[in-house]
Formats: structure tokens, sequence, C-alpha cells
């Protein structure tokens, strides 16, 4: 009998081995930009972009089915959350906004939510499970960030009055990646961008938006140690491994050397470290994935950390927008411009 230390390290062995690998690549060669990115399980894979696309593969990526959501074709589907095979909810990020929910694998979508409120610009989206989601926007009435709240899986969708907080003169969100918002059992967290960089977080409390309309105190705003000052610096993704460890990228997309780019807590962004080596370049997305391991992608290429955010190495010059782990699994895939689509290539057991 293999006594469990020695499985510990055997699976730390694979794990090792297989984040080491080159990425493989699923598709490519389109025109689309693949900015939506939900990974349900090992299989089934839905990723949504410009020119009102949305694709599906049901085999780990090795087959797609691409559909042009009809009447939304000059529109950029800027994320996707599914659940299943049949059940996604994408979200169109500028003015008109309008975010659409198919039952049957994409046949048919339906209009669940629409804003044409001139300037509206929608940013990401985040379910905490199969019921509660939240979709973060550009400050806009008020300059308040726009908060929009599902408590039936998407299928009606209620205004937060003020919830998101105040922004900070020419303070905004990047609509990057779909995740930098994330919506956690007890509180929601989001992070921004512009001239002021900071994060954005409620006090946990019955209900995660609980009385944000009346105290506007539960909401908490932190400065981020990223590169800020610009129209194009800031944090554009916040990856979460529980209710105090966060992990922000960002930086400049217009200066890939632009740093600080990345920045870690884990006391719920009250302080913030800097790693010891950084990622390479400006991201776009950040994704935790199990134990120490961290993964971040975009323009520049993929990094890993092993060590909780500390140090960094990247293992692919290929450039993509989001990266997404599967909710029920262990694969991880990317998507980005062109069509590309990407996944860790594991060795067989």
């Amino acid at each position: 009998m293999i006594k469990p230390y020695f499985l510990k390290i055997i699976c730390c062995l694979f794990i090792s081995q297989s984040l080491a690998q080159p990425i493989q690549e699923l598709n490519s060669g389109g025109k689309i930009s693949l900015r939506g990115l939900s990974v349900v399980d090992n299989n089934i894979i839905w990723v949504s972009g410009s020119k009102g696309t949305v694709g599906k593969s049901l085999d780990g990526g090795k087959t797609w089915k691409w559909m042009k959501v009809k009447g939304y074709k000059k529109f950029d589907f800027r994320d996707i959350e599914a659940f299943d095979d049949n059940t996604a909810i994408i979200m169109a990020v500028a003015w008109p906004a309008y975010i659409l929910k198919t039952t049957d694998g994409g046949k048919k979508w339906k209009k669940v939510y629409e804003n044409k409120t001139k300037g509206m610009f929608l940013d990401a989206m985040d379910f905490s499970d199969e019921k509660n989601g939240v979709v973060v926007g550009d400050p806009l009435i008020a300059n308040y960030f726009y908060l929009v709240r599902t408590t039936d899986g998407g299928d009606t969708w209620l205004e937060v009055i003020r919830g998101g907080g105040k922004a900070d003169s020419s303070e905004a969100c990047f609509a990057s990646s779909g995740t930098n918002i994330r919506l956690l059992k007890d509180r929601f967290v989001f992070v921004s961008g512009g001239l002021s960089s900071n994060l954005i977080i409620n006090r946990k409390g019955k209900d995660v938006f609980e009385e944000l309309v009346e105290a506007k105190q539960l909401i908490q705003k932190i400065k981020l140690p990223l590169i800020q000052g610009t129209s194009s610096t800031g944090a554009n993704s916040i990856a979460v491994k529980d209710s105090l460890t966060y992990i922000v990228v960002g930086g400049d997309f217009t200066n890939d050397a632009a740093i600080p780019n990345c920045a870690i807590t884990t006391d719920g962004g009250q302080t913030w470290t800097l790693p010891e080596k950084g990622p390479t370049g400006y991201k776009s997305c950040a994704e935790y994935l199990y134990g120490n391991v961290w993964v971040c992608c975009g323009l520049t290429g993929i990094d890993v950390s092993n060590d909780n955010g500390k140090t960094w190495n990247q293992i692919s010059k290929v450039s993509y927008h989001s990266c997404r782990k599967a909710k029920k699994g262990n694969a991880v895939y990317f998507s980005g411009n062109g069509s590309m689509i990407g996944k860790f290539a594991t060795r067989e057991r």
C-alpha cells in the first residue's frame, strides 16, 4: 500500500509536470476577439466575443459549435457565465447594454436585461452559484459604479442603487476578461483602473447586498499598489482563493514594461504586498487554480505562480485575454484574439 505522504508527493510531481507543458492550441485563425470564457467542467466550455459570437464545446475543446446571436451580430459579448451544456448567460458591454440567456444550448436567446441609458458600459459578470449573480458597470449615474444583481439564475435583474460606491475622477473598470468582479458567498469584490486604481469591497452580511442603498458605509474602497494615473493603467482582474486571499493583476495595456502589475493580499485587501518576481508585462486576467498555484495571462503571454504569487514564471508567450479553471474539474482554458482558445496540455496519467 502506498502511504498518503507518498501519494501527496506523486500528486505534486504530476501537477508540476502538467504546468510545465506548453499550452495546447484548440482553435485559432478566425477574426473574433474572445474575452468571455466559462468552463463548466473538463468537457463543457463556452466562449463569447465580438460580432455577436458565442462558441461551445462539449468534448474538452476538440470540436466547437459556433453561433451568431440573432439580432445581436454587431454586439461584443465580453463576458459569459455557463451552468451546463444548455444554460448560459452573455453580457453585451456597450450602450445599449444587454444581458441574454439561453436554456436550449444557444438555439434561442432571451433578453433578460436591457439598459439604453446613454453612456452605459457593462464590464464584467460573476455568479457565486447557479442562482446569485452580479454585473458591474462603469460609473454613470451621479458617478457611482453601476451594479445589477440576480437571485434567480439570471432570469431577472435588479439595479443596486449606488451599490458599487462612488468613483474617483476618471476611475472606471476594464472589460478585458470578465474577471474584475468576484461574487463570494458573503461579499463581492471588484477592481478599478484609470487615474485611480482601487479594490472595492462590501462588508459581509446576511445578504451580500444587504442595505447597500441606505448604508453606503458598507462599501470600503482601498487604494491598490499597482501602476495608475492614466486611462490605460490600473487593475484589470482579481482572482480569489478564499474570502481573505486575492491576487490582482493589470498594468498598462499601452506599455508592457510598466510595473507594478500584480499585488497580493491575505487579509481581505487591508494590506498588500508585491511579488518578489512579478508576471511578465501587462496582464488582463488572473485565476486561482489549487494549492498555492495561480495563473495569469495577457498580451505578453501566460505566467504561473506556485507560491501564492510571490514569484511568477512565464510558460507561454502567446497572447490571451482570459483564463478560467473548470468549476467542476481541473482543466484550465484560455481565450483571446483571432478566435484563439488554448488549454494546459497535461500528460496522461
